[in-house]
Order: C-alpha cells, then sequence, then structure tokens
C-alpha cells in the first residue's frame, strides 16, 4: 500500500553556485558513498541535485518538513546496473517506521538546468 509521494525539482546552476560558495555544503549534505559514487564523473553537480532533490521527496513522502532529520539519514546508492536506490537510517528510519513505511521506490532525473527525484513509500 502506498503511504505516501514525494517529488522534488532542483534548479542545478542553483545547486552549483550554493556549493562553490559554500564548500563545506558537500559533506553536509552527502554521505562519503555518495560522493565517492561520483567522483569520476566531469560534472557531479546534476547528479549531487538530483540527490539533495530525493532528499527532499523523502520528507514529502513521509509528511515531514525539512529538518525532521539529518541530511545523512536519507542517501542514494546504486544497483550495479545503474538504478538508484535509497537508503534511510537513524531518525529518518524511526519515522518512516513509525508511519508504516517499509518501501521506498526512488527515480531520479536531471537536465544541464534542473534535477528530479520522485519518491514513493509503500508498506
Amino acid at each position: 500500500m502506498i503511504r505516501g509521494i514525494g517529488v522534488d525539482a532542483v534548479d542545478v546552476e542553483r545547486f552549483r553556485t550554493a556549493l562553490t560558495r559554500t564548500p563545506s555544503m558537500r559533506d553536509r549534505l552527502f554521505t562519503i558513498i555518495e560522493l565517492s559514487q561520483l567522483a569520476e564523473r566531469a560534472d557531479h553537480v546534476p547528479s549531487l541535485a538530483a540527490r539533495f532533490a530525493a532528499r527532499e521527496a523523502t520528507m514529502k513522502a513521509m509528511g515531514v518538513g525539512l529538518g525532521a532529520f539529518g541530511f545523512h539519514d536519507v542517501w542514494v546508492e546504486r544497483e550495479p546496473s545503474g538504478s538508484p536506490i535509497l537508503r534511510v537510517a537513524g531518525t529518518a528510519l524511526e519515522l518512516a517506521q513509525g508511519r508504516g513505511i517499509g518501501a521506498w521506490h526512488l527515480s531520479l532525473t536531471h537536465t544541464d538546468s534542473t534535477a528530479i527525484a520522485y519518491v514513493i513509500a509503500t508498506d
């Protein structure tokens, strides 16, 4: 059963500017796994923007606001096929379990200008 749906869009150039102005944002927002998986890309900012959108979409799918859990409580990994997997831990996992959420479905996409994440929470 669907417990929640969330979608978020991020302006890639605005996100790029924020990362340039505040380089420490990378470590505050993203896990080592995410950063290492994207390190070899010539331009990893669109993919980081999509992963940031995934965090926001996850909050929306759970029906909670920004700050309900830490940014490292939710992250995106990749299957060997390249498909994204949403991982949830810590406070985010506790909130999800309290809402009857046991599984996540994630879709990410980006263009040069926009990154989008779509999250479906199911039991």
